[in-house]
């Protein structure tokens, strides 16, 4: 665990630098609020023994991808909603001086709604308008531009919207115009394919809303809720259209979608050693102490610091983390986390393989698969 944290708790480089950062202090100030409750039910079992915040994307917890997103904008204090898996947060982000800002930690009892969350925040956030910022959303190129229209034309609210296909699997806007009408949290037939994207700008007349609403069917304080409530009184509440790629990474499918993107947006470097008899091919990066042993490595991919690859194929889109060892085996387009050991495996891709796990070819006969898996695994099988 020790390990873990220490190399978890190093943010790397941004993927680039925001132009509008010193300008927009000058602006006025606007807090930031990283939501890093919630239990991952959707990457179970990896959320089991960790928070789904910090599972790395190209090496890097996508938690961390946030608060530099919130620094490039210009945002220094930030406050970040913890639950069960807070006492990780705090190691891995600490004070935040690391990102070049100022962290306070709001401690929610139970993944209550974001509203909820918002409400619990007040005490922080004041009287200054704030930035809510969803700790396991990706988004490409930064919130630079959205809080510089918050800030030049302060809205009561500025809600991110994004096209996406299947919009009912989120909350959705209806719009007539460029006037947000209506929000409905996942519904049935929605009235349009604009989804929320979760980042949201407000002003301190949400703690107004977020008192006045009841909760859910679901038992949750909707954010949703909060905000119809401020369109049904004249507020004005703003739309933001996201051109850029949106990812929200709480499942499988979408953290190796999120880090096929990250990889093809970051730059080469090569810190570890390679032998004569390997092969980079592509974009690599290759971790300080990181180590190729007769292996092939096809880019883009990311080979994380003291991990070795030895007689093996490393296939795009690969994310290997820090103190991974993979011998004779290959492996694309997956994410394998910290300590893990992969021995012998013929061929393994789409896959998130969690922290110190063993997989190794069985040597005896007859030839069996031979498992032990936690509760909501999932192994396919050839």
């Amino acid at each position: 665990m020790a390990d873990r944290v220490a190399v978890v708790g190093r943010p790397a480089a941004p993927l680039q630098r925001g132009l509008l950062g010193s300008e927009l202090l000058a602006l006025g100030a606007v807090k930031g609020l990283v939501l890093s409750g919630g239990k991952g039910t959707r990457l179970r079992p990896i959320t089991h023994t960790g928070a789904k915040q910090l599972v790395p994307i190209a090496n890097k917890p996508v938690l961390f991808y946030g608060l530099e997103a919130l620094v490039e904008a210009g945002i220094e204090e930030i406050g970040i909603v913890v639950g069960d898996t807070g006492d990780e947060i705090r190691h891995a982000v600490g004070d935040g001086s690391a990102f070049g800002a100022k962290v306070e930690y709001i401690a929610q009892e139970a993944p209550l709604g974001l509203a909820h969350a918002v409400k619990i925040s007040q005490s922080y956030l004041g009287d200054s308008p704030f930035v809510m910022y969803l700790g396991d959303n990706f988004i490409t190129g930064g919130i630079g531009q959205v809080v510089e229209q918050f800030r030049r034309e302060q809205p009561e609210v500025l809600i991110l919207l994004k096209q996406m296909p299947h919009p009912e699997r989120f909350g959705v806007a209806e719009l007539i115009g460029n006037r947000v009408v209506r929000l409905e949290e996942k519904p049935a037939q929605p009235r349009s394919d604009l989804v929320l994207v979760g980042v949201y700008c407000f002003q301190p007349s949400i703690f107004e809303a977020v008192a006045a609403i009841p909760p859910s069917a679901r038992g949750e304080l909707e954010i949703t809720d909060a905000i119809q409530w401020q369109i049904d009184r004249g507020r004005q509440v703003t739309p933001h259209l996201v051109q850029g790629r949106w990812i929200d990474t709480g499942k499988m499918d979408d953290l190796l979608e999120c880090n096929r993107v990250v990889l093809d947006i970051l730059e080469e470097r090569r810190e570890g050693t390679v032998s004569e008899d390997s092969r980079l091919l592509g974009k690599v990066i290759l971790e300080a102490g990181s180590e190729i042993i007769h292996s092939t490595i096809r880019g883009p991919a990311i080979i994380g610091a003291q991990t070795r690859v030895v007689d093996s194929f490393v296939g795009p889109f690969t994310a290997l983390y820090h103190h991974v060892v993979i011998e004779a085996s290959e492996i694309e387009h997956s994410i394998v986390l910290e300590n893990t050991v992969i021995r012998g495996a013929s061929k393994i891709e789409d896959s998130l393989i969690g922290r110190d796990v063993v997989i190794e070819k069985s040597e005896t006969l007859p030839r069996a698969h031979k498992l032990m898996l936690g509760d909501h695994s999932r192994v396919s099988l050839a």
